[in-house]
């Protein structure tokens, strides 16, 4: 308990500290205001801002330096004007982006990251309230990005290619239109964004909003209301005020059908079952039940046009936690899984309708109640119905959580899960409820958590709680963050994921449950070098994780010291070394051959890494590790490639190699993860990705093709083949030809 004492004593007086400061700076005090008035005659789409709307409208520039300086206007060659209007239907955004014609296209597919070539890109945030908003991205070549943000975007972090950016949602689509003319010294983009789309209260005539630019050319970022260097440009405390000359009414009748069919052959051959011949059908629902509050509704869901999940590597004691990718899940999923720390997650929803392998359990039907009720609270309500299979029960999984706003930027938020077998004569049940407080400055500098959650089971209820909290803080150059997390032996979360709590014990094949703690500490030092033409920044870091078991036994410590080099062309440097302390519980093997046993190992490594300069058309990422591994000895090596063909083509391939040597009797092992990935683009309603992996460590080599044509706006048909093998014994294993059409239909 003296740990615990001391942990909570700090971060108590860190709070203080950091309390002081943060009254110190609220966010932007001066706000950018955009004076809105209603458009004149009909606009077209076009790209082109000829309309008599745009002659009258009030245009707005001078957009800042975000990123990499954030002290000065960007350069007049590359500036950018905002124009805007509205009718009864429609908020029309028009936008010139001055500058030469040589832009990077990453991509002609929809729902990019942005971040990679060049882009316009609008932030609303409809409630004004700064947690919650919509970004609308489109780039030179008309290619449309929308997204969710929360109020959570943090610190601007150093991504790899196609990493979404934390706090943001790439999942959620939606019915919006734009076009784009490309002229010598600039481009133009027309924006139409139907109010049924945004989620707004009637009669509010303030809304934030903050317009973005991303010049890839010069790797440089500018934004409408200026943003601090360490913020990323879609962070909803630093938005202007859009001021409505008379404020937008709620459309009526927001109702939307998406209706399915597929139909598809497959083959079993590791269970040597026939050819099964598929044929389904289903339907979504979505129903704008106020202008603030969506009903979802989903009969008989099939997912086979969600791309695969990908392989890894896994040389750690536990589950890997691979992301959701299923579409109904993703939307709106803050909502349910913004809760505990990211080990340790009371709501993780890969545990509906998937096994620990990945596979599908068929769902029956599901419905979701998401939004906000008014200004200040947000609900989710979720239930989701599976079916019976042979290898498990009918499941009915309820799911919820409530969002309250207090304070300027902060949030009380509980939640409520249960899973119920269905149709069984003994008590199958899991239940857990829980309760946090996030404390958020109104500059988001400062934020603070602390939570407690209790779990119901059939059978004993003791030592059955989980608690959370943490606290960070990020000024321009340092950011700290500390976070201590704990769970009973009995806590069970059958709708959520906590890394550390169970243990496999190899010469048993059993795994063992126990009550464990989490300590995070995190903090880092960055030299930003304004004005220097070849770099950007420097980073210092360092990070301790510190687990132990209920009666404080040690179960693992991690220290690490990092550096980052980040250079002006986009290339990047990294290195970190590491030492771990693992207690060895149960014996474990990372080989076929006698398992480690059971007790404390010391080991530990360096790393290096170099990143190139991304906006090339070929580019690369590589990263060298070695050192001691338990007894034994580690090498890794890892090599990304890519080739870009503007701005239709991309080829990629991932190589990951780890040579893992012990000690006799333990064994060695030579583990290889091949990864190559190619898209083709035809257009921008057209996209053809083959992704295949080579993963000797689960003995699988997989192929999985899939054609996606957007023959009208949020209407697709996929075509998708998949095919996996045995490595080892060079025999194929599942086999499936499946073809699925999906249609928008407003009511």
């Amino acid at each position: 308990m003296i740990k615990i004492r001391i942990f909570f004593v700090s971060v108590l007086l860190l709070f203080l500290v950091l309390q002081v400061a943060g009254q110190a700076n609220s966010g932007n005090e001066f706000r950018r205001n955009y004076n809105l008035k209603p458009a004149v005659g009909s606009i077209i789409i076009d790209g082109s801002l000829n309309e008599e709307t745009w002659t009258l409208a009030e245009p707005s520039t001078d957009f800042k330096m975000s990123f990499p300086v954030d002290n000065k206007l960007a350069d007049p060659s590359s500036q950018t004007v905002v124009k805007l209007a509205f009718d009864d239907q429609f908020l029309y955004i028009g936008a010139v982006c001055f500058g030469e014609d040589n832009y990077i296209i990453q991509t002609l597919k929809r729902d990019n990251t942005l971040q990679a070539g060049d882009a316009f890109g609008v932030v609303i945030d409809p409630v004004n309230e700064r947690t919650n908003g919509f970004v609308f991205g489109v780039n030179p070549m008309g290619v449309q990005t929308e997204m969710l943000v929360s109020g959570k975007t943090g610190r601007r972090e150093i991504l790899e290619s196609g990493k979404t950016p934390k706090g943001v949602n790439l999942a959620w689509d939606n019915k919006w239109y734009s076009e784009v003319k490309r002229f010598k010294d600039h481009w133009e983009v027309e924006i139409a964004i139907p109010f049924k789309t945004l989620r707004f209260d009637n009669g509010k005539k303030v809304w934030g909003v903050n317009f973005f630019r991303i010049d890839a050319q010069s790797n440089s970022i500018h934004t409408w209301e200026p943003i601090p260097i360490e913020f990323t440009e879609l962070d909803l405390g630093y938005t202007g005020q859009l001021v409505w000359e008379s404020s937008p009414q709620k459309v009526k009748n927001n109702i939307s059908l998406i209706p399915y069919m597929l139909g598809g052959i497959s083959h079993d051959f590791e269970n040597d079952s026939p050819n099964k011949t598929e044929f389904q059908t289903g339907v979504d629902g979505k129903v704008a039940l106020t202008s603030n509050l969506n009903f979802d509704l989903t009969v008989n869901p099939n997912f086979s046009q969600v791309e695969i999940d990908e392989q890894v590597t896994n040389l750690t004691l536990f589950n890997v936690r691979l992301p959701e990718k299923r579409l109904f899940f993703l939307e709106n999923s803050d909502v349910f899984e913004d809760f505990g720390i990211p080990p340790m997650k009371p709501f993780f929803s890969r545990k509906i309708g998937l096994d620990e392998d990945g596979s599908p359990i068929p769902i029956l039907f599901g419905a979701r109640l998401s939004g906000n009720v008014n200004k200040d609270l947000r609900i989710g309500l979720m239930n989701m119905q599976t079916r019976k299979t042979d290898d498990f029960f009918a499941q009915n999984y309820t799911a919820f959580a409530f969002h309250q706003k207090v304070f300027s930027r902060s949030v009380v938020k509980g939640y409520i899960h249960n899973r119920q077998a269905i149709n069984i004569t003994e008590e199958d049940f899991n239940r857990n409820a829980g309760l946090e407080f996030l404390y958020r400055s109104t500059d988001g500098r400062l934020q603070s958590l602390a939570g407690y959650s209790k779990s119901f089971n059939p059978g004993e209820n003791d030592k059955n709680y989980f608690y959370s909290s943490y606290i960070g803080y990020d000024s321009r150059n340092f950011s700290i963050y500390s976070n201590l997390a704990g769970v009973g032996e009995n806590y069970i979360a059958d709708m959520g994921y906590f890394r550390g709590q169970e243990y496999y014990d190899a010469e048993k094949d059993t795994v063992f449950r126990i009550g464990m703690n989490h300590w995070y500490t995190r903090g880092s030092y960055t030299i930003y070098a304004n004005n220097n033409d070849k770099i950007i920044s420097q980073e210092i870091g360092g990070r301790a994780v510190h687990d132990f078991q209920s009666d404080f036994s040690a179960l693992s410590r991690e220290l690490e010291i990092n550096y980052n080099l980040r250079f002006s062309n986009t290339s990047l440097v990294t290195a970190a070394l590491s030492q771990i302390e693992v207690n060895l519980l149960y014996p474990f093997s990372f080989t076929d051959e006698t398992p480690l046993s059971a007790g404390v190992y010391n080991f530990s490594s360096a790393e290096i890494g170099f990143e190139s300069d991304q906006r090339n058309l070929f580019g690369f990422r590589t990263t060298a590790l070695y050192g001691s591994f338990y007894n034994g000895e580690r090498t890794q090596l890892q090599l990304n490639l890519k080739y870009r063909i503007q701005p239709w083509g991309n080829f990629a391939v991932m190589l990951e190699y780890n040579d893992l040597k012990f000690p006799e009797p333990y064994g060695s092992r030579v583990l290889f993860n091949i990864t190559p990935r190619i898209d083709f683009n035809f257009s921008r309603n057209l996209f053809w990705t083959t992704f295949m992996q080579y993963e000797t460590q689960s003995d699988n080599f997989n192929i999985n093709s899939r054609i996606q044509w957007r023959f009208q706006p949020m209407s697709d048909i996929y075509l998708v083949y998949t095919d996996n093998y045995s490595i080892e014994y060079g025999i194929p294993k599942y086999r499936a030809l499946m073809l699925k059409i999906n249609y928008w239909l407003n009511l």
